[in-house]
């Protein structure tokens, strides 16, 4: 049984629709900072049946969106330039 993208190689990729928009679930930790999660379905297979019960195995790939809505100014901490770091930008 090949694994491809996480999922096993007869499963069979089933199409999908949303009911309604994921909901941000919203995190207080305890060193002041605020985030936001939420949960989104990337892809949905049917992978056979189950042997006892006879009903079909779902399998759900998905992702977690994080996202910061607060954090104490304590908590950050800036980059300090360097001399190789002259006109280049912090992202890829």
């Amino acid at each position: 049984m090949a694994m491809q993208g996480g999922l096993p190689g007869d499963a069979e990729l089933i199409g999908f629709d949303i009911d309604e928009e994921p909901k941000w679930i919203t995190v207080r930790l305890q060193d002041g900072s605020v985030i936001q999660i939420k949960m989104e379905i990337v892809s949905i297979a049917r992978s056979g049946n189950d042997p006892n019960s006879g009903l079909p195995i779902y399998m759900v790939q998905a992702t977690n969106i994080i996202r910061l809505q607060k954090v104490p100014k304590e908590l950050i901490s800036k980059r300090k330039a360097s001399s190789d770091d002259q006109g280049k930008s912090l992202y890829r």
